[in-house]
């Protein structure tokens, strides 16, 4: 876990007011339980909750407490890799089927918060910066795949001067603008969540890590000072579900991801910054990213570590990386600094799939999660409910797990980070 504390966060700091669940005492019975209180889960819950199920969740900590609490915040269309690897992984028919999967993620998040009255300053709006001419070249393909194969309308190639409109900066050659794509308050989507599932009936524990969990057709889950029993499982944990399902802990990677947040700068100089308030990123391979706050804050985030560790000096290294993109705030504060860890996959898709009849999981959403873990809820408790097929199409997608086990796995990627960090520098 980083050292960057979660608790000073800016999304901590400015969370709406919740309600503490229990801790688990005893033994339950339910319909389904599931294990990680983050949207994967919370999605699953309340989608099943909705139609009548018993559900009972599992928190560690507190719900959001882990990347669905600690992300960028970007709602981003699509995967993390081109629709055409995809289509060579599992056929035009299923990534077209997936793409739509996609597209539907998005509006159900939009729903959701309007259904549910979810107060977390969604925004619509977001750019790929190219910072090098060959980025172009990416913007183009882009552009192309997303508007002439897959009939999505929302993009639009920029110039220098294009980009410069939306963001207040020198440091890009041009971008691709997609209106389709947006930003929200992470942990504040995922506390409306949680309410949203709490007024659907479904029993939420917090502070109640699971220890082991039982595969077999009557499935439990076992914390500390309780046991839950139910006809189905969800595992939901992505980077912190440890070591409680080992056929699953190759399968992905957890990553420490960081962000800054400076001071309030005053509604003017931040519209100055990014004067269509969009989310941006950067088109590195090892990018970085920013957006404004509703209270008028520059949240700059990127410095992802592979190792496990904390760089020493990350928060100046952080701040170094916000100016070369606005020097204009070398008089800003930072106020907040903090981490956690996102969930990537050998492949960056997500990996969904069964670890028996009754005990379903997904993870792994590779910096797509805000979007698609609300998907992979909504097709798990699709199959929980006995249709299966749109969760099949995601099972179809190739996983394989990381080379060099658990022991040898991270030195293996932090020698191929750094080929791409160097890459980078081209």
């Amino acid at each position: 876990m980083p050292k960057a504390s979660y608790l000073k966060s800016w999304y901590a700091a400015s969370a709406h007011p919740h309600p503490a669940h229990p801790a688990l005492e005893g033994e339950l019975r339910c319909d389904v339980c599931v294990v990680g209180g983050g949207y994967t889960g919370l999605t699953t819950a309340l989608e099943l909750a909705e139609r009548g199920f018993d559900v009972v969740l599992l928190e560690a900590h507190g719900c959001g407490w882990g990347a669905s609490g600690r992300n960028g915040g970007q709602i981003i269309t699509g995967y993390n890799k081109p629709m055409a690897t995809i289509e060579r992984w599992v056929g035009a028919e299923d990534a077209r089927r997936l793409w739509d999967f996609g597209e539907e993620a998005k509006a159900q998040l939009a729903e959701r918060v309007g259904r549910h009255a979810i107060a977390c300053d969604l925004t619509w709006g977001f750019a790929y910066a190219a910072l090098k001419p060959r980025h172009m070249d990416d913007v183009t393909a882009m552009e192309r795949e997303m508007r002439d194969r897959y009939g999505y309308g929302r993009v639009r190639r920029l110039d220098r001067e294009g980009i410069r409109e939306q963001v207040g900066t020198d440091a890009y050659v041009g971008g691709l603008l997609d209106e389709g794509s947006g930003h929200l308050h992470p942990l504040n989507y995922a506390l409306g969540l949680a309410r949203a599932a709490a007024a659907a009936g479904v029993r939420i524990f917090e502070n109640s890590a699971v220890t082991a969990i039982d595969s077999g057709a009557e499935p439990w889950a076992r914390t500390d000072k309780g046991l839950v029993r139910a006809r189905h499982m969800v595992l939901a944990g992505n980077a912190y579900l440890g070591g409680v399902a080992p056929p699953l802990a190759g399968t992905v990677m957890p990553v420490a991801t960081y962000l800054i947040a400076t001071e309030a700068l005053g509604a003017e100089r931040a519209a100055a910054l990014i004067p269509t308030n969009i989310a941006v990123s950067d088109m590195n391979f090892s990018l970085n990213y920013f957006r404004r706050s509703a209270d008028h804050r520059l949240l700059f985030g990127g410095g992802v570590s592979y190792s496990g560790m904390d760089a020493p000096g990350l928060r100046h290294a952080m701040r170094n990386k916000m100016l070369a993109v606005f020097p204009a705030l070398h008089d800003a504060k930072v106020e907040y600094f903090w981490g956690g860890q996102v969930a990537i996959t050998m492949n960056r898709m997500p990996h969904l799939g069964r670890l028996s009849p009754t005990v379903l999981f997904a993870h792994g959403y590779s910096g797509h999660g805000v979007a698609l873990a609300g998907m992979a809820g909504r097709v798990m408790a699709e199959a929980i409910r006995g249709t299966a097929e749109r969760f099949d199409v995601f099972t179809r997608i190739p996983n394989i797990p990381f080379p060099g086990g658990r022991r040898f796995r991270t030195p293996a990627l932090v020698l191929a980070m750094l080929w791409f960090r160097l890459r980078d520098l081209l």
